[in-house]
Parts: C-alpha cells; structure tokens; sequence
C-alpha cells in the first residue's frame, strides 16, 4: 500500500510540474507574440524614418538654404526626447541595465510608461541617424511587455521574473532575427545561471517573436553575407593576434563610455539638455556621409561586399567611435549593441586589409575578419563569448566560422579579463543604483568562516549580521550544498560562510570575525 501511495504522489508530482511547464509555455508564446509585433513595429518605423532622413539630407546637399529649417527641426526632436526622458529616466540608453536591475530588485518601475515613451523615444533617436542601436531599446521593450503580460495574469513575484526574462530575449529576437542569440542573452548576460523555467519560456518567447518578425522583413538574416570562403588554418595565428588586440581595443571602449557623464559634465547644459549635442553634431556627418548614419548594419553589409582602402576605413571607425560615444552619452533612448558589432566589423576590415597589403593575403578572406570581429569586439565589452558567437552566426547566415568566431571572442575574453574589464551592462546598472552596490576595493580574498554550536550566529538571519565595511557574505555551504544567502535565512551550526573582504583588511577581520563567530552565546 504504501508503495502504490509513493508511485501515486511521483505520479501527481510528475504531473504537475509538465502542467507547470505548458502553462509556462502558453505565456511565452503570448509574451513573444505581443512583443514581436511590438519590436518589429519598432524596427519598421526606424527603417522608415532612416531611410527618410538620408532623404533629406540628399535634397540639402542640393538646397543648403534649407539648413536652418532642418537645424530647428532636429532641435526641436532633440527637445521632445529630452521631455520624454524627463517624464520617464529609465528609458534613458539601451534599457538593459534597467532590464537587469528590475530583476534583481534593484528598480522598479511603470511598463506602460516605459512601454510607450520607449517606444517613441527609440524611433526619434535612432531613426534620425545617430550611431544608437535598435536591439537594447528592443530587450527593454519587450521586457516591459512581459512585464505587463505578467500584470495581466497577476501572477507571482517569480512568474513576474520569468515573463519579464522571456520578454527581453523576445525583444532582442525580433530585432535581429537571431532567436538562440535572444536566449542565451537572457541566461549568460542577465540570469548567469541555467534554469529549465526560465529558458524553455525564453526560448518560446524568442521562437514566437522571431516568427513574427519574419513576416514583417523576410527570411534572409539581417548581415546575410553569401557565400564566405572558410580560412585556410595557416591563418588561423592570426585570429590569435585579432582577439588580442580586440580584447585590448575593448577594454578602451569600456573605459571610454565610462568616463562620458564626467566629460558630458563639462558642458555648459543641464544634463536635461544633453539631448541637443547630438543632434546638432549629427547634421554635418549628415551632409558630408548620409549613408553611414544610424546604427551601422548598412556598413557591415558595405564590408563584406566591396574592398576599401585602408585610409577610409580608419577614418570611419574614428568618425563611429567618436560620435557613439556622444550619441550614447547625451542619455538618449539607444543601445550600444548593433554600433559595437559595426566598429568591430570595421576593426576586422582594417586587419584583414593590412594583412592583404603587407602579408598577401586574398582579399576574399577580409570577410571572414569582418564577420569574427563582430563577434571578438562584442565579447571584449560585453563579456557574453557565447550570445556574441551564436549572434554573429545567426545574423551573417552561416555556421561554418564556430571555430573562427570561438577562437577569437575565448582571446579577447581572456585579454579583458586581464585588463580588469567588467560587464558592461552590470557596470552600467551600478551607475544607475550606485548606493545599492557593495564596493571592495583593492585586491580581494575569499575567507571561509566556520559557524560552530556555540558561536553567536547560530540560528541567526542573514539580515541580522553586522558585517564590517568592504566585505560582503556571498556563499553558504551547507553539508553538500551551496546556498545564496538571502536576507532571512538562517544560519545553522555547521555552515561554511564564503566571504568576500578587501586583502588590506582581511587578517585583522579574520581575527575579529572568527572570535565572534565562535563566542559563547552564554
């Protein structure tokens, strides 16, 4: 009897977790169907108004008299993204730091105010030719309709989490076509964790909305690159020497954007009023290049397809660098995603065309540097190897480069590593909560502090422990199990704390902390 009893309860138990599953399932189709049409709509309208804006600027090129009509139009877009940022800062940049603080507790906010404002804000910016990306705006956006899908069902804190996350790789789904990109986003760059819940309704979700998109721009991949012969090994030495210097390249790239709201600072302006630099810095380019506006993906696709000398390609990647830095750092809603991937096509196009003109190198391989240097540069500032190798592959069209793309994005990994390069949307978050982040500075240790039977803390809550500054509880193992501590829970006799102190600090904290631990409560 008791046996019948056991298999009925695993029976029920199997059950409810497959009905869990395709509940689970159900919403991530909704989540990804909503926000593929979202995305796409979004996508559309920035290639609509793009592709008018480098209208204008032709018929300026014929009528310069024109040019004060067009400076107080692109002032007056300037004037009306800085209102909506006003009105709602967290559509301010890509969006995902504000992604990832949402779901980590850190942020909280309306979706449907960041929905729509987003939304606008997003078409006005990147549509009018700065070097913003559309697929951080387009995670955000997804997010928020996850968000409100969740609202909707009223659901759990955890259910909130599940569909806010399907609805970010939802979002960046449908704005590249690259549905495996869209997961492993969510897993390795916001989550750096795997759980089944959260990929099989991520997965849903980027699958529903990549199908959706699909019917609005067609099946060719965003960066088709036709055929692309494979590099012959003896090259390979010399994606070595490209990931090196992309790793070193990114570091820089890191440091720089850091550094924008101190330099933007200096300016005679509210940060309110940010908006405007760009917008009148971009009418000039405007003028002189109207075809390298936007984003970049028209660049790439230019890259792969025509041998450039190596003089315009430097001076296009300065030109790109530079007005992204100030195109981003105005605090306009953009994402620094798609103009990443354009500077290291172009950094791969200026090494394959060095190796061209000094090593002989056949001109239909700058191709293949192109497309791995996409993958290498993204990774130096992202620190997401596998989201930027899966990406790279899905938007050229082509999976015979793992290897190419794997070798290069592992170097430039291990190179900022070095360097003491961080993530840069977790960097990114940590300026928008900068009081809620725990700062160790220096060179840190990880001290293992034993709770005995006798210590203090025995049964005491996490939350109750007056940690001494620069240290931070990170781990508890308990017998053969890992723990995340949390705020309420309980410690227990046995417990092993892993704790992470600054080492100019540690010996004196050993001392003190292992005393209190070990105390007698009596």
């Amino acid at each position: 009897m008791e046996g019948k009893a056991r298999n009925k309860m695993k029976y029920l138990h199997t059950h409810a977790i497959d009905t869990t599953r395709l509940l689970f399932i159900v919403k991530g189709i909704l989540v990804g169907a909503v926000a593929g049409v979202i995305v796409s709509l979004f996508r559309l309208s920035i290639e609509t108004v793009s592709a008018l804006v480098v209208s204008v600027y032709h018929y300026l090129d014929a009528h310069p008299h024109l040019l004060p009509l067009w400076l107080a139009v692109s002032l007056a877009t300037g004037v009306l993204i800085a209102l909506l940022v006003r009105w709602e800062p967290q559509i301010k940049g890509s969006g995902i730091p504000q992604v990832e603080g949402l779901l980590a507790g850190e942020l909280s906010y309306n979706w449907f105010s960041v929905l729509l404002k987003k939304f606008i804000g997003g078409i006005l910016s990147v549509g009018s030719g700065l070097f913003l990306g559309r697929e951080g705006p387009s995670i955000q956006l997804g997010a928020a309709v996850g968000q409100g899908i969740s609202a909707w069902f009223k659901g759990p804190s955890y259910e909130e989490k599940i569909l806010i996350s399907s609805g970010a790789s939802a979002g960046l789904s449908a704005a590249f076509n690259a549905p495996i990109a869209g997961l492993l986003f969510v897993l390795e760059e916001i989550h750096h964790s795997f759980s089944p819940l959260v990929w099989l309704t991520a997965l849903t979700s980027a699958l529903t909305a990549n199908f959706v998109s699909l019917h609005f721009f067609g099946l060719q991949p965003v960066l088709y690159q036709g055929t692309v012969s494979d590099l012959p090994l003896p090259y390979y030495g010399t994606l070595v020497v490209l990931g090196l210097i992309l790793g070193g390249l990114g570091r820089l790239y890191q440091l720089n954007l850091l550094s924008l709201p101190k330099l933007f600072g200096k300016l005679p302006l509210s940060s309110n009023w940010y908006s405007l630099v760009p917008f009148v810095l971009i009418i000039p380019i405007g003028l002189f290049f109207p075809l390298y506006l936007g984003g970049g993906n028209q660049i790439i696709l230019q890259l792969s397809r025509l041998h450039q000398p190596l003089l315009l390609l430097i001076g296009l990647f300065v030109l790109r660098y530079l007005f992204s830095m100030v195109s981003y750092g105005a605090g306009l809603p953009g994402g620094i995603f798609l103009p990443i991937l354009t500077l290291g096509g172009i950094l791969g196009a200026i090494y394959g065309t060095i190796l061209h003109t000094w090593f002989g190198l056949d001109t239909i391989y700058i191709k293949n540097f192109v497309i791995v240097a996409m993958a290498g540069y993204f990774t130096a500032i992202g620190k997401a190897p596998l989201t930027a190798i899966i990406l790279v592959t899905e938007m050229v069209g082509s999976i015979n480069h793992l290897m190419p793309l794997g070798l290069v994005s592992l170097t430039a990994y291990v190179v900022v590593d070095l360097l003491g390069g961080h993530p840069i949307y977790e960097t990114l978050l940590e300026r928008l909560q900068p009081k809620q982040m725990a700062s160790i500075k220096g060179k840190t240790h990880v001290i293992e502090l034993p709770v005995t039977v006798e210590s203090m803390y025995h049964g005491c809550a996490v939350k109750d422990l007056n940690w001494p500054e620069h240290t931070l509880l990170i781990r508890i193992r308990r017998g053969a199990y890992t723990l995340i501590p949390k705020g309420d829970t309980i410690l227990q006799a046995g417990d092993l704390l892993m704790v992470l102190t600054d080492s100019l600090e540690s010996n004196q904290w050993i001392k003190a902390q292992a005393l209190l631990l070990n105390q007698n409560q009596i």
